[in-house]
C-alpha cells in the first residue's frame, strides 16, 4: 500500500506540515485608525516570518509594529497622520502623499492594517491622484487604484540585498526552512520516488509520465499541469 503524496499531505494539515507559532508571535500591523502624532523606533527586530526588519514603534503609550524601512533607526521619531512629514518611515494617508512618492505596506482598504507591498527591498510609487481614488504602480508594474483613506508608509524596505548573499550550505537552507515550520524543503522530485508513492514515480530510463491528470483524477493523483480543453493543432 503506497502512502499519501506530499501534496496530499501538505493539504490535510497535521503538525508535521504545519507553521511554528513563534515564527509568527510578532504582525506587523498599522495601529486603530484615528491615532495620530509622534512616536519613537524603541527597536529594530528581526521576525522570522519577515524578509525585512522590523520596528517596534511606541506612541501615546501603545505599541505596534511596522516593516522597517531603508534608512530606520533606533530611537527615530516617527510621525502618523495626514499631517506627518514625507520622511522615511512616516505613516499616512494616500490622499496627504504627493505624487512620484515611494511607498510600501499598503492598505487594501482603510482599517486593513497594510496587505501589500512587504518584502524586502520593494516600494511602490504614487502616480495619479484624484479626490475620489489613488493610483500607485505596484513592483509586478501593475497600477492599482485605492481609497485615498487607506494607509502607507513612506519609503522603501529594508534588506533590498538579502538575495545577494549566496547560501553556501545545504545544512543552511535547511534550518531557514525549519524556522517557518512549513517543511517544504529539501523537495524530492517526484520522477525520483517509487511508482506506488506517486503517480510520476518510477521513471526508469528518465522516461517521465504526461504531467497532465485525468479530468476526473482523484486527490491523490490530481498533479502535475492543469488539463487543456483540447490538443493538437487548430483547424
Amino acid at each position: 500500500m503506497g502512502k499519501r503524496i506530499i501534496q496530499r499531505a501538505r493539504g490535510h494539515g497535521s503538525i508535521r506540515y504545519r507553521s511554528t507559532k513563534q515564527a509568527y508571535a510578532i504582525s506587523a500591523i498599522y495601529p486603530e485608525i484615528g491615532l495620530e502624532g509622534k512616536g519613537i523606533v524603541e527597536k529594530l527586530i528581526n521576525v522570522i516570518c519577515y524578509s525585512a526588519p522590523v520596528a517596534k514603534i511606541k506612541i501615546n503609550n501603545k505599541v505596534f509594529f511596522n516593516i522597517a524601512s531603508t534608512n530606520i533607526f533606533e530611537g527615530q521619531e516617527i510621525e502618523i497622520g495626514k499631517n506627518a512629514q514625507i520622511k522615511d518611515g512616516n505613516i499616512l494617508p494616500l490622499s496627504s502623499i504627493p505624487p512620484g512618492t515611494s511607498v510600501y505596506n499598503i492598505e487594501t482598504f482603510p482599517g486593513s492594517s497594510g496587505k501589500l507591498v512587504r518584502t524586502s527591498g520593494l516600494s511602490a510609487k504614487i502616480t495619479k491622484k484624484d479626490d475620489k481614488r489613488i493610483t500607485i504602480a505596484l513592483p509586478s508594474k501593475q497600477e492599482k487604484t485605492f481609497d485615498p483613506k487607506c494607509r502607507a508608509t513612506i519609503g522603501t524596505i529594508a534588506a533590498g540585498t538579502r538575495t545577494e548573499k549566496p547560501i553556501l550550505k545545504a545544512g543552511k537552507m535547511y534550518f531557514m526552512k525549519k524556522a517557518r515550520g512549513a517543511r517544504v524543503w529539501p523537495r524530492t522530485s517526484a520522477v525520483k520516488v517509487n511508482a506506488i508513492d506517486h503517480p510520476f514515480g518510477c521513471g526508469r530510463g528518465k522516461r517521465i509520465k504526461s504531467k497532465i491528470a485525468k479530468r476526473n483524477a482523484p486527490p491523490g493523483a490530481n498533479v502535475g499541469l492543469l488539463r487543456p480543453r483540447r490538443t493538437g493543432r487548430k483547424r
